[in-house]
């Protein structure tokens, strides 16, 4: 398979095209006219200051805000995307910082919540749920082993690694992660950096939502910053320094330019 880098020197259909977005509330122009893509077996960082506008734009995707305006294409073909479920149907998953598990329910529970497995006389078939939860898990954090403990007793590592999981299971394709290692220690932040680097060799393309500049160096393949509501530009992570992103965060300025 090419790399994410092979495939846009090649000019191949990205994954996930935003196309001239804008978003308003009340007035307010949250995302002005912001265009981003994604290929498969890619990071792409979104970056920029609380109310730069990154979170709306991508919940745009997700389906948890309607567009006023733009266009949004899943490999080329437009895409219709109204709420959550329109979402899941491009295979598009989410996983927000709170990570929405049930913390009283154990791996399997959680990755089966509302999707559970059953037995053919309806009953809820706890034992095929574990065994599809381990060999799921044994692809991503083969040292995961807490598989009968509720989430909640789980290290915030862990837990990223059932939410991802999660949404590997049922076929995403396009992952949206909200600050994944937030409050996360260094032995756990490299656990989901591991579990990052499966899902891109796995063709999964991934938008990262941050403010942590290093873990967006670290991570991602590009970053795409944000001010305003509006693109301050789209950088090769690899052609840029955390000197080159804070300048685009604070000044809204893309390397070699004047500050906007």
């Amino acid at each position: 398979m090419k790399s994410a880098k092979q495939c846009r020197a090649d000019g191949d259909t990205p994954l996930v095209e935003l196309k001239d977005i804008c978003v308003s509330f009340g007035g307010i122009h949250a995302v002005d006219h912001v265009s981003v893509d994604l290929h498969p077996g890619e990071v792409v960082g979104l970056l920029g200051h609380n109310g730069a506008g990154k979170s709306t734009l991508i919940k745009v995707l997700s389906g948890a805000y309607q567009m006023d305006s733009g266009e949004i294409r899943i490999n080329g073909d437009k895409a219709v995307i109204t709420n959550p479920r329109d979402a899941r149907t491009y295979n598009v998953e989410t996983i927000y910082q709170t990570l929405a598990l049930a913390d009283n329910l154990d791996a399997a529970s959680n990755l089966f919540l509302g999707r559970e497995l059953t037995t053919p006389v309806g009953l809820v078939d706890d034992a095929a749920m574990e065994a599809e939860c381990r060999k799921i898990m044994g692809g991503l954090n083969p040292n995961f082993r807490k598989f009968s403990e509720p989430v909640s007793a789980l290290s915030g590592g862990q837990r990223q690694s059932v939410a991802i999981a999660r949404a590997v299971y049922f076929n995403a394709k396009i992952l949206i992660m909200d600050e994944p290692t937030a409050a996360l220690g260094p032995q756990e932040t490299q656990m989901v950096a591991e579990l990052i680097q499966k899902l891109k060799a796995q063709g999964i393309g991934i938008f990262l939502i941050d403010h942590d500049v290093h873990a967006v160096m670290e991570l991602c393949d590009r970053a795409s910053v944000m001010k305003n509501g509006q693109l301050v530009g789209t950088v090769n992570i690899d052609e840029v320094t955390d000197d080159d992103l804070l300048s685009m965060i604070i000044l809204g300025k893309k390397p070699g330019q004047a500050a906007a």
